[in-house]
């Protein structure tokens, strides 16, 4: 049995399509001699497909130009294929054309194949929650096939769910890979095992298991009921390395660096005047009356209906615990049945909840219901405020509310959430202090790899559980009609809820022993990321009080300055143009001025970005009106507009929020607003900062640490020309120069400290000579020679960049000094330009890391500190962390004895070999105190 689902990103392989049609469809030709054979074969098949489908989602991928890395792999990886035909090759521009006509995304990515391209969005499509529909001839994507990834062969139109797949080949999708390594490919000229045939690679692989087990388990080869399995072992042996490397060159890569997201190739409306013109060069008739009748791509009345966008496989049996249990999965309605949850409760090891809220907003939320879960699969779900016509009486929410607090509230009583924050913000405004918070899934997840996926609970579910959860869009609906919680019934609400609190409970029974195994990340864990999650609820609490006015003033002056800049740039192009149109742009600069582009977007096309537009800033007037007209006006949307309009109406404050599990180094992150992107030294920012007021008789006090990425630089490289610059308490920048450029501390002159700033910073952040001589705006000769003079003062630093890159590709991953680990999944990547930014990021995430887990630690103790000082009636709030930097509102009277001890908790984070310095400084608003 199968099961139809709704709109499926459907990903289609070009270079399958392009030779079926090639070899399928007669050698037409135009009136030119041209030949059109395989354009009107793929546009025609495309064209099929999408009035099959009618998808929103749709990418066509083709290989691209050149050698992909399993031909570095391989020599003779597909060598015995004829070139392409040169009346094919000359079809590839023009049919391109066509379909990014038709408004379809077209991908191409050098040095990998169609296939990995096609694999990582489908892979990527999956953790977000999107079936997906692969096109295809090619049997090597039946690796690629889950409940939720379809194969569609390109000429037969069968399709492939697991089941079919494993009916097909005789093994799952998930031992694809293995099937092939032992049989072989011929297609692609990759060898196998020689000597061992499908039936055989069969019983192997329902024996042993994969390709590894089955090398790790060759004793037992002789054993299996095989013709000739006494000499099967020795022939694997003999061919161990081409079965490894059969397996390498079989393997799609799932994890491609791409420049888009699977959400971003959307189907778009086909540009019928291009059509036209296409369509009558290559005449092709037929098609041309269609645009012209308007019949183009429109379907049938009677074929409206057939969406048939993607069939999986349902009769698979389900995982266990797949669904929760309908004897257990318990609503709760009278006083009787809470009471014996309560006793559950209470006398478990450790329970999960899930707190169901009807707002987003944690100050004026309402908890609608309560799901608990004490066992995989027996969970109840407790409704409190569902108040839709004819819904069941429920228990009263205050009642309810004070027999589950001495519960969460008591420390012995261990809880486990997932985004626990959120369920300690909300429990607050009932006046109910969590305690016991003992596991957090998504912080468990995020600790054992920060690279890894998202960490929502449907992508876990999947990953952990192999399990597709119930989404809240499945039961309240989407966009402007979507309900809230309090609208669905009780029936809905109870099976998402329950399954909530189900699937969280599974999940840290199920990575808690993989976390518990590393010894390290389990007590970053346990004593950095968990205490930080209530510390940074307190935070978002707290808020910062915003001057409206000034930002509303601001605001205007910025509008004014726009327009100025708006007409200088008029004036400088001699006409007027829409200065944000990135088309008109790209005709002014590299077609009417002359000016050479630098760098291309994917489409082939000159970038305009803002790194193209900083460099020709250098030369040009125009692209440093554009640029400083673009800074003003993010500036102005992000925050002098947007600011005021945060206000909470209930607290006067703005309220950001703060996320653990979002940057692979270990840093905090900030939304709705962003406060950490607030420009820092230039006016602009100045003037926002002015905007960060503290409530009359206090004080801002803001604390950051000094140069602490270089210290940490300093420590862990041991160099003694470092330590002792930081140890005697120099300016670390014009000691640097000193010893760079040769000249003693007084006659070090300001450029020669700019340059050795930017090169202190510059190597933190992996930067190349070619880096270095773009910022300082010198020649790579000269930036090259700063640096090696650079590198003989500091040797220790090379040494330690040299020995961390090493340590990366040899572990794939680095380390943090509390043992936080930093994951470099590109570090042996084929291509260069992936490996140079995770050798990069090797030399600089242990650095970053290191200093975010000294800030967290600070974090942490200044706010037991803070709890004590405002439970003896002293005003003290911690309101904001922007990365080196903790920002606080302080009663006046005591903002000295405050910046003392904040200074001291801070410095005392961590003992590295140099010190730590933090710098305090105070004032009514942000800026003064920056």
């Amino acid at each position: 049995m199968v099961q139809i689902l709704e709109n499926p990103l459907i990903l289609v392989d070009g270079s399958s399509y392009l030779y079926r049609a090639y070899y399928a469809f007669p050698p037409l030709t135009n009136s030119l001699d041209e030949p059109t054979g395989a354009i009107y074969g793929v546009v025609n098949m495309l064209k099929n497909i999408l009035m099959q489908y009618n998808p929103s989602h749709f990418a066509v991928v083709f290989d691209a130009k050149g050698k992909s890395f399993r031909s570095e792999l391989f020599k003779a990886y597909k060598v015995h294929r004829p070139p392409m035909p040169d009346n094919l090759r000359v079809q590839i521009a023009p049919l391109h054309q066509m379909i990014k006509a038709m408004g379809l995304p077209l991908v191409t990515v050098s040095g990998v194949e169609a296939d990995d391209v096609i694999g990582t969005l489908a892979r990527q499509a999956e953790k977000e929650g999107r079936s997906v529909l692969i096109s295809t001839g090619d049997k090597d994507m039946a690796q690629l096939v889950t409940q939720n990834i379809t194969l569609m062969n390109t000429m037969t139109k069968e399709i492939l769910g697991p089941s079919e797949v494993k009916k097909k080949y005789g093994v799952v999708p998930s031992l694809i890979i293995d099937f092939l390594t032992i049989v072989g490919d011929s297609s692609d000229n990759i060898p196998g095992i020689p000597g061992i045939g499908k039936k055989t690679a069969l019983v192997l692989l329902q024996e042993l298991g994969g390709i590894q087990s089955i090398y790790d388990n060759l004793d037992k080869v002789a054993n299996l009921s095989l013709r000739g399995a006494r000499t099967m072992a020795a022939k694997l042996e003999k061919n161990r390395k081409i079965a490894f490397l059969s397996y390498q060159l079989i393997t799609i890569k799932t994890n491609v660096e791409l420049n888009l997201t699977c959400s971003e190739l959307t189907v778009n409306k086909p540009d019928i005047a291009m059509l036209q013109k296409l369509f009558s060069y290559y005449e092709f008739k037929h098609w041309l009356s269609d645009l012209e009748e308007e019949k183009w791509l429109k379907r049938k009345k009677n074929n409206l209906k057939e969406k048939c966008p993607l069939i999986v496989d349902t009769s698979m049996k389900p995982q266990a615990n797949s669904v929760i249990p309908s004897d257990k999965n318990m609503i709760i309605l009278d006083q009787k049945t809470f009471d014996l949850w309560l006793e559950k409760v209470k006398n478990s090891d450790l329970f999960a909840f899930k707190l169901q809220t009807d707002s987003l907003d944690i100050f004026s939320t309402n908890i609608i219901g309560i799901a608990l879960a004490i066992a995989p699969g027996e969970a109840a779900y407790l409704p409190v405020g569902h108040d839709y016509p004819d819904a069941q009486k429920q228990l009263n929410r205050r009642n309810v509310l004070a027999q589950l607090k001495p519960i969460f509230e008591n420390n012995n009583v261990k809880k486990v959430g997932q985004n626990m924050k959120s369920n300690y913000g909300v429990l607050k405004n009932y006046d109910i202090e969590l305690g016991g918070i003992k596991f957090d899934t998504m912080l468990e997840s995020y600790l054992l790899n920060s690279v890894d996926c998202k960490y929502d609970m449907a992508c876990l579910a999947r990953r952990w559980l192999n399990r597709k959860a119930v989404t809240f869009e499945d039961i309240a609906g989407k966009g402007k009609n979507q309900l809230t919680f309090n609208q669905i019934t009780l029936e809905k609400a109870a099976y998402y809820a329950t399954e909530e609190a189900d699937i969280t409970l599974q999940l840290h029974l199920k990575i808690w022993p993989e976390l518990r195994k590393e010894t390290c990340q389990k007590t970053v864990f346990e004593e950095i990321d968990m205490p930080l999650l209530t510390v940074l609820s307190r935070i978002e609490r707290n808020g910062v009080l915003i001057e409206p006015v000034s930002l509303e003033q601001y605001s205007k002056e910025l509008t004014m300055r726009l327009t100025e800049l708006e007409q200088q740039a008029h004036e400088l192009v001699g006409k007027p143009f829409n200065l944000a149109s990135t088309k008109q742009l790209q005709k002014i600069f590299f077609e009417n001025q002359g000016m050479r582009p630098t760098k291309k977007t994917r489409g082939g096309v000159p970038s305009t970005n803002e790194a193209v537009l900083a460099e020709l800033a250098l030369d040009y007037q125009l692209p440093k009106v554009i640029l400083e007209h673009r800074g003003l006006l993010k500036l102005k949307s992000t925050y002098t507009d947007k600011l005021p309009k945060m206000i909470n109406r209930l607290t006067g404050r703005v309220h950001t929020s703060y996320h653990q599990a979002v940057t692979t180094t270990g840093r905090l992150s900030s939304t709705d607003p962003n406060l950490q992107n607030i420009p820092v030294r230039d006016e602009q920012g100045r003037r926002i900062r002015q905007a960060f007021i503290a409530e009359k008789g206090h004080c801002i006090l803001a604390a950051d640490y000094s140069q602490i990425e270089l210290r940490i630089m300093a420590h862990l490289s041991q160099d003694k020309g470092l330590q002792d610059a930081f140890a005697y308490g120099q300016d670390i920048h014009r000691s640097t120069a000193a010893e760079v450029f040769g000249v003693v501390l007084s006659r070090v002159s300001v450029e020669q400290r700019r340059s050795a700033k930017a090169i202190n910073f510059g190597l933190i952040y992996g930067m190349s000579a070619f880096g270095l001589s773009r910022q300082l705006n010198i020649s790579s000769y000269e930036a090259k020679k700063y640096m090696d003079l650079y590198f003989k003062r500091y040797p220790n630093v090379l040494r330690y960049m040299k020995e961390t890159r090493e340590q990366a590709v040899r572990q794939g991953y680095v380390e943090t000094l509390f043992g936080r680990r930093l994951w470099l999944p590109n570090i042996k990547s084929s291509n260069a330009v992936l490996r140079k930014t995770a050798e990069r990021a090797a030399i600089n995430a242990p650095m970053q890391g290191t200093a975010a887990d000294i800030v967290k630690r600070a974090m942490i103790a200044i706010d037991r500190w803070i709890q004590q000082q405002n439970s003896s009636n002293k005003t003290i709030r911690m309101i904001m962390q922007v990365h080196d930097e903790l920002v606080f509102e302080v009663r006046s009277d005591i903002v000295v004895y405050a910046s003392q001890k904040i200074r001291e908790l801070m410095e005392g984070s961590i003992i590295l070999d140099v010190p730590l310095k933090v710098e305090i400084g105070i004032g009514e608003n942000w800026d003064q105190a920056h």
